[in-house]
């Protein structure tokens, strides 16, 4: 595919769900003849992330290894298994903190694919963790489980797929963009004028919709976690779909929020799961230790940033 002239370029924004959510992709164009082409390929490249790892689809690669029996390889695609190679460094180096493993959990408290009606987290007892009950032959691209497990990617393959979004877009020779899967965003370049991609910060409040800053984006990405989007009460107190795998329960530490940003959207999905639920100090801390950047956003709306002066 040629590349693009700077002549009469115009904005151009496409669209489409996937993951229960929408995909979006911005950039400016001016060659019309091959945009819908590309909108087939962006949403071909995350339909095929959903088809690899979603947990709602019976017949995903992720749910074929979480019906598999115990001690049993189970061969999965190069993509599955690269997240969650992934998903297992990061699990280690947050020490615990993100975790895969934790499918039977958020099931448990009433959210997810394998959710209940009046789920109350009855039988949640710490689950086995996946980094120490899944193994991963990453040169022969199986899995297997060495004790029952239900992976559940979905604190990381957003993040995936918007990489895959921006991964299509350098195909097709699209050198300044913005892609984003709900709220998790990936920017190239800067646009035509020279200004860099402005994204909203969200204030995390249940049931609004407010902003509490921009950020500007140029060749990273940013994603944000936390447990005003998806919650309901149980027993009378409101609990978030964001599991404390070391401890069993919804996440209740006071961080309403955390937002990272990283040179890819994987990476950057991840760990604002895992830095939320490390909480504010630990959190801080592994960050500023990691070198990452960071926004954390407490219940009384103090924000911490970890960003480098």
């Amino acid at each position: 595919m040629s590349k693009m002239s700077t002549d009469a370029l115009v904005k151009l924004a496409f669209s489409g769900p996937t993951m229960g959510a929408r995909w979006s992709a911005v950039f400016y164009g001016n060659l019309p003849g091959w945009h819908d082409d590309l909108q087939l390929a962006l949403q071909a490249a995350v339909d095929e992330v959903d088809r690899q790892m979603s947990t709602y689809r019976a017949d995903s690669d992720l749910n074929r290894l979480n019906a598999a029996p115990v001690g049993i390889w189970v061969d999965l695609p190069a993509e599955t298994v690269a997240v969650i190679e992934a998903a297992l460094a990061i699990g280690e180096a947050s020490g615990g903190a993100f975790d895969v493993g934790v499918g039977d959990l958020v099931a448990a408290w009433g959210f997810g694919a394998g959710a209940r009606d009046g789920a109350d987290g009855s039988g949640s007892a710490l689950q086995a963790v996946a980094l120490k009950t899944l193994d991963l032959d990453v040169a022969n691209r199986r899995a297997r489980k060495r004790a029952p497990l239900r992976l559940d990617l979905s604190g990381i393959a957003k993040g995936y797929g918007v990489d895959r979004l921006g991964e299509t877009m350098e195909t097709f020779g699209v050198t300044s963009w913005l892609v984003g899967i709900d709220g998790e965003m990936r920017a190239r370049g800067r646009k035509p004028d020279g200004s860099t991609w402005a994204v909203g910060h969200e204030r995390p409040v249940i049931g609004e919709r407010d902003l509490m800053g921009v950020l500007e984006l140029e060749d990273v990405a940013v994603a944000t976690s936390g447990g005003y989007r998806h919650c309901h009460e149980v027993g009378g107190r409101t609990v978030s779909h964001t599991m404390d795998p070391r401890s069993g329960e919804p996440l209740d530490n006071g961080v309403a929020a955390v937002t990272v940003i990283a040179e890819n959207c994987m990476a950057a999905d991840a760990w604002a799961t895992a830095l939320l639920v490390r909480g504010l100090d630990e959190g801080v801390a592994l960050a500023r230790r990691l070198g990452m950047s960071a926004l954390f956003v407490d219940h009384q709306e103090r924000v911490i940033s970890t960003f480098a002066a």
